[in-house]
């Protein structure tokens, strides 16, 4: 489990770095990874989540696949 953790979260500032995504959704996905107590965190990324899949999948997938190694 904490393998799929720490990909997830290389993949998670994979994307934030990404410049083919736009500053605003990268910013608002930097204040998601950062270490806020309570629900915050949580919420926006549920509310970012579906952006990125939905309109920056390649850069997810890519993301993913750098996470890897």
């Amino acid at each position: 489990m904490s393998g799929l953790l720490r990909r997830t979260l290389r993949a998670a500032r994979i994307v934030v770095a990404d410049r083919s995504i736009p500053r605003p959704i990268r910013w608002i996905g930097a204040l998601a990874l950062l270490p806020i107590p309570g629900p915050f965190d949580e919420a926006v990324l549920l509310a970012l989540a579906p952006v990125l899949l939905l309109f920056f999948r390649r850069q997810m997938r890519d993301a993913w696949q750098a996470a890897q190694r």
